[in-house]
C-alpha cells in the first residue's frame, strides 16, 4: 500500500501543487489590503537581514498548502517608495546583495565555462596579440549572431573572415553589393550594411583604430547597441562591463526570481544592473561568453538542465521549484502513508512579498507547476504577423540558340525591408485581387518603372503561392511566369526607375538575393521539372480491401475454366 503511494507522488504532486498555487496567488489581493494599511502606519524601508520582525519591514504571510494547513513564515516586503520606481535602493531580493554569493557566481561559472565551453571560430581571436583584430574579429561574430543561431552563423562567419581578413580589408577593398551577396540568407541586411558603414568610418574618422570602452563604441559605431558595445569592450579590451542579451536575460530572471515583462524598461534596467555587478574585474570577456553559453546550453528556454546548471544553488527559480515538490510530497507523506508530521516546511517564496513591485510576477498570472524554472522569464504575447501579398513575375530570356537563359532582377530600395537587395519584378498586392488585376499591376510596373517594351510574351502562366514570414510579416507571393525571346524585348534601363539586370540560374544563386526570392525560384524550377518518381517506390494496395476485391472477382469471372484431364 504505501509503495503505491510513493509510485504515484509525482502524479499527486502536480495535482496539489496546482491547487496550491493557485490558492496563494488568489490570497494575493487580500494582502494587498493589509500590507497598504500597515504602510501608511509605518514607513519603514526595505530590510534583507533575516531574522528581523514585522515592525522592520518583514511580512508575517500565512499560506496554505494542499491539505489546508497553514504554512507561515517571513518574507521581505517592499516599501511604496521601491515599487514605484524612485531613487530608493531597490528591492534586494531580486538582486545579489552578498558578496560571498557575487564571489561564487563568478567563480563557478567560470570554471563550468573553461571545462565545457563551445569550440567557436571567433573565440581563437581572443588571444590575438592586435587588440584592433580582436576587436573586429568580436564586431563581425556579434553582429551574425544578433537574431541567428550559432549553427547558422558559423560558416558565413568563417567566409566573410577569408575574405575580409581585417577591418582595413573590409574598409577599402568591399563593396555593398559585395557586402550584401555574402550576407544573403543570414536575415537582417541592415546588419552587414551597418557593419560595413562602421568599418569604413573607423578607417576615415578614427585613423583605423577602434575605440577601445563601451561608452565610445556605442557612441562613435553606427549600428552598435549597447549589447555591442559591451560585448567588444570586454571580450577585446578586457573592460568590465557587462552585456545582456536573449540568454543572460533568461538566466538572471530565473536565478533572482524576476517575473514581469522581461520586455519593459524596468526589468531590462534590472537586469543590466546585475550584468554590471556580477562581471568578473579579472576575466570579464569569459564571464559575459560564459553567462551567455550557459543560457544557450544549460538554461534553455526549454528542457532547461537544471542538474548541470552550475550555479544552480544561487537560482531563486530552481530553489523554489525543489522546495515546493519537497513540501507537497512531505505532506502527501504525513496525510497517506502515515509517517507523521514533516520535519520542516520552510518554502521559500517566488516573490518578494512587495505589494504591486515591478520586478515580481504579477497578481494577475499563473505559476504553472509543470514550467517549473520555465515559468521565467515572461514575456509579452506576440502580436500575429500581418498578412501582406504581394505579386512576384518570373521572366525568362531565351537566347538564340533556345537553350541558355537569364532572368530578371529588380533592386530593392535602400531602405526599408531587404534593402538593397535584388528580386524578380514585384508589386504590392490589394487584398481580394483577381488574377486579372494582378496580371495588369505587373504589365504596368514592367512597362512604366522598368521602361521595358515586349513584343510576345510567351506561355504565360501562374506557379502558385510562395509563404514566408518575416519577423513581423507573413509575406504571400503570387508567383507568374512568362518567357520572352532575346529579340522580343528591350529594356530601357536608363529610363528605369528601380536598377535592374538579367542574371543566369547559376548567378542568381550567388547573387545578393533574400531567402524569400529564393524560394520562389525554387518554385518556379520545381513547375518547370517535377521531381521525378521512383515506379520501384510506389506502393500498391495488396490487402484486398475496396475496389481491389471486385476486381479479383471480376478477373476470376472471365478467367478460363481449365480443361478437365481426362
Amino acid at each position: 500500500m504505501i509503495g503505491r503511494f510513493r509510485v504515484n507522488i509525482a502524479h499527486c504532486n502536480l495535482r496539489f501543487g496546482v491547487h496550491y498555487i493557485r490558492q496563494k496567488m488568489k490570497r494575493k489581493s487580500t494582502r494587498s489590503s493589509a500590507v497598504s494599511q500597515r504602510k501608511e502606519s509605518s514607513n519603514s524601508e526595505c530590510n534583507s537581514s533575516a531574522g528581523e520582525d514585522e515592525k522592520t519591514g518583514l511580512e508575517d504571510d500565512g499560506d496554505f498548502l494542499p491539505d489546508g494547513k497553514s504554512l507561515r513564515k517571513k518574507r521581505k516586503v517592499c516599501t511604496d517608495s521601491c515599487a514605484e520606481g524612485d531613487h530608493t535602493p531597490p528591492n534586494p531580493f531580486h538582486f545579489f546583495t552578498e558578496e560571498k554569493d557575487i564571489t561564487q557566481f563568478r567563480r563557478d561559472l567560470l570554471k563550468w565555462y573553461d571545462a565545457n565551453k563551445r569550440d567557436l571560430p571567433w573565440r581563437k581571436w581572443a588571444d590575438h596579440e592586435d587588440p584592433n583584430q580582436r576587436a573586429y574579429a568580436v564586431w563581425v561574430s556579434e553582429i551574425m549572431l544578433q537574431q541567428t543561431q550559432v549553427a547558422t552563423v558559423i560558416d558565413y562567419y568563417n567566409r566573410w573572415l577569408a575574405k575580409w581578413p581585417t577591418l582595413e580589408d573590409l574598409a577599402i577593398s568591399a563593396t555593398p553589393e559585395e557586402v550584401n551577396e555574402m550576407w544573403a540568407g543570414l536575415g537582417y541586411y541592415s546588419r552587414g550594411r551597418r557593419l560595413y558603414e562602421g568599418a569604413k568610418k573607423v578607417m576615415k574618422d578614427l585613423s583605423g583604430t577602434m575605440p577601445m570602452t563601451a561608452e565610445s563604441l556605442l557612441k562613435q559605431l553606427p549600428g552598435v547597441g549597447r549589447y555591442t558595445a559591451g560585448a567588444i569592450a570586454s571580450i577585446a579590451f578586457k573592460e568590465p562591463t557587462g552585456v545582456v542579451d536573449g540568454n543572460v536575460i533568461r538566466v538572471f530572471c530565473r536565478t533572482r526570481s524576476i517575473g514581469a515583462d522581461s520586455t519593459s524598461q524596468t526589468v531590462l534596467s534590472a537586469i543590466w544592473s546585475l550584468a554590471n555587478t556580477l562581471v568578473d574585474r579579472e576575466r570579464p570577456g569569459d564571464f559575459n561568453q560564459a553567462l551567455m553559453e550557459l543560457g544557450a546550453t544549460v538554461c534553455t528556454p526549454k528542457a532547461p538542465s537544471c542538474a548541470k546548471c552550475p550555479v544552480s544553488h544561487l537560482c531563486r527559480a530552481f530553489q523554489h521549484e525543489e522546495n515546493v515538490k519537497r513540501v507537497v510530497k512531505e505532506r502527501l507523506e504525513e496525510n497517506f502513508i502515515g509517517k507523521g508530521p514533516a520535519k520542516s516546511c520552510s518554502l521559500p517564496d517566488i516573490e518578494c512579498a512587495a505589494d504591486n513591485c515591478q520586478l515580481c510576477i504579477p497578481a494577475s498570472d499563473d505559476w504553472d507547476l509543470n514550467q517549473g524554472v520555465m515559468n521565467f522569464p515572461r514575456k509579452p504575447r506576440k502580436k500575429p504577423p500581418r498578412q501582406e501579398q504581394t505579386a512576384v513575375c518570373i521572366i525568362q530570356k531565351k537566347y538564340k540558340d533556345d537553350v541558355s537563359s537569364e532572368y530578371l532582377l529588380v533592386q530593392r530600395p535602400e531602405k526599408g525591408l531587404l534593402a538593397g537587395l535584388w528580386e524578380f519584378p514585384s508589386v504590392r498586392m490589394e487584398d481580394h485581387w483577381s488574377v486579372s488585376e494582378r496580371v495588369k499591376a505587373i504589365d504596368a510596373f514592367l512597362t512604366k518603372d522598368l521602361g521595358m517594351n515586349m513584343n510576345e510574351k510567351r506561355d504565360r502562366r501562374t506557379i502558385g503561392e510562395v509563404v514566408h514570414v518575416f519577423s513581423h510579416i507573413e509575406q504571400t507571393y503570387c508567383v507568374e511566369t512568362f518567357g520572352i525571346k532575346e529579340s522580343d524585348v528591350t529594356l530601357q534601363t536608363t529610363g528605369a526607375t528601380r536598377p535592374c539586370r538579367w542574371l543566369s540560374a547559376e548567378d542568381f544563386r550567388t547573387a545578393a538575393v533574400s531567402t524569400a526570392m529564393k524560394k520562389c525560384f525554387n518554385a518556379y524550377q520545381t513547375s518547370i521539372h517535377p521531381p521525378k518518381v521512383n515506379p520501384k517506390k510506389i506502393k500498391f494496395d495488396s490487402s484486398g480491401s475496396g475496389d481491389s476485391k471486385k476486381q479479383s472477382a471480376l478477373d476470376a469471372f472471365f478467367k478460363p475454366v481449365p480443361k478437365k484431364k481426362r
